[in-house]
């Protein structure tokens, strides 16, 4: 049986003599009363037949893949340069050679097709690619749902209920190894020469390697000169929690990159981590979160004295100047390190660290006092995987953060993009930095 007589008997099942089926009778594209109507009809045709609009003899499931089995058919026709049974073909170098069975997996289910070959074996059709066994679709969907953090087990689930598809989870496992090329070239592409800003922080999945393990995820983001914020990478340290020496191979990996000056570096109060940055770009001025330092600075501070605490840092971390703070943290102090000495002991310990942001206008601080930009995105680190428990090995877990970090999600604030009023913060940076600033433009 030729391709084209399977096709034919299919649309012949589904009511061809009507004309539903027919791509003739299909309304264009953009005509949507034309296409609604159409629709319309085709579900009343199905209920009045008693025909399933899904499945392996469903309607749609026909409409499929009539559309594919003609895309195919015109392809080869455009290959080989004429048309079935034509006179034209004899003697043209190459011809028809009959076609093969093979089945494609859509979102709508599975669809039977026959591919027509030629007897030189050039054909390459585009419409259904040769060794393509799921359409964009539903690899577009596996990906998705990979990325909000649902297993391969849960994936499987999924298709199977709602679109009725059987995929393996060794399928699904390769489907999603289609983004590791992509992974591997971004987290190695070239990067700006200068970033205004730096963010980094880290957070800890569970990663079975032998055992399961917790494992520190060195997480940074920039700010570009045109005030867009960028992930600039994701590395997955050993066990044994965050540490300033593994911080200092990701940093000397982003200046291999091509970061070769950056002006602030906002970080948490990790021992030996200011060192480390300096070390990397010595004109850095390296500003702790803020968010970070009251953090800790409540951990050792009982529940009943949160409130006034906070009250009280805030006066400091608000503070018009460098001396302004200062004195607003005397009083801090006297009031409460009695009470609690690890508290003021925290806050005098980070205090280089913690007043370079003072010397800013109000704009360029709300940037830089506080890692809020990445402690968004980490945010949607932590729900992409808190479902699974544990990844299987480093590999999957970077696929699932370099998903999630490159993801745009429509009419929501992201992590990534452009900073709200750059132009202003840009002005600050330039007076604080003119020359450097000059330098970078």
């Amino acid at each position: 049986m030729t391709s084209t007589s399977t096709a034919s008997s299919t649309t012949t099942k589904h009511g061809a003599g009507t004309g539903l089926l027919d791509p003739r009778s299909v309304p264009f594209v953009g005509d949507e009363p034309a296409m609604r109507d159409w629709a319309a009809e085709l579900v009343d045709r199905a209920r009045s037949e008693g025909v399933e609009l899904t499945g392996d003899d469903g309607l749609l499931t026909a409409l499929v893949r009539q559309v594919l089995q003609t895309g195919l058919e015109v392809e080869m026709t455009d290959h080989v340069g004429y048309e079935p049974h034509a006179v034209e073909g004899r003697g043209s170098g190459n011809s028809r050679n009959g076609a093969y069975p093979k089945t494609v997996t859509t979102e709508i289910g599975k669809v039977g097709l026959r591919v027509p070959r030629d007897r030189n074996g050039t054909f390459e059709p585009v419409t259904v690619r040769k060794g393509e066994r799921r359409l964009d679709g539903l690899t577009g969907n596996v990906i998705s749902l990979y990325a909000k953090g649902m297993t391969t087990g849960d994936i499987q689930a999924h298709l199977a209920e709602i679109y009725g598809t059987d995929i393996s989870r060794d399928t699904i496992s390769r489907i999603t190894d289609a983004v590791v090329e992509d992974m591997v070239a971004w987290q190695n592409r070239p990067l700006d020469r200068v970033y205004p800003v730096i963010l980094i922080d880290a957070i800890v999945v569970k990663i079975r390697d032998g055992q399961v393990a917790n494992r520190p995820v060195y997480v940074a983001m920039g700010v570009n000169m045109d005030g867009e914020r960028d992930v600039l990478g994701c590395w997955v340290g050993a066990t044994g929690g965050e540490g300033a020496k593994f911080w200092m191979t990701v940093l000397t990996e982003l200046r291999n990159r091509g970061v070769q000056d950056t002006f602030i570096v906002c970080c948490d109060g990790l021992k030996g981590l200011p060192d480390s940055i300096r070390a990397t770009w010595p004109l850095a001025d390296v500003q702790l979160c803020v968010v970070h330092l009251v953090r800790s600075s409540l951990r050792y501070t009982s529940k009943k004295h949160w409130g006034q605490v906070c009250r009280e840092m805030r006066e400091i971390y608000t503070a018009p100047t460098v001396d302004a703070a200062e004195a607003a943290f005397a009083e801090f102090a006297e009031r409460w390190r009695q009470r609690y000495p690890a508290m003021i002991d925290t806050w005098e310990r980070a205090w280089a660290e913690f007043t370079p942001f003072l010397a800013f206008p109000v704009e360029l601080r709300t940037i830089v006092y506080t890692t809020n930009a990445i402690e968004s995105l980490n945010a949607r680190f932590r729900k992409a995987v808190r479902h699974r428990g544990h990844f299987p090995n480093e590999q999957s877990a970077l696929k699932v953060l370099y998903l999630v970090a490159t993801e745009r999600r429509p009419n929501r604030s992201n992590p990534t993009g452009r900073i709200n009023a750059w132009k202003g913060i840009l002005n600050a940076l330039t007076i604080h930095y003119g020359d450097r600033i000059q330098a970078a433009s």
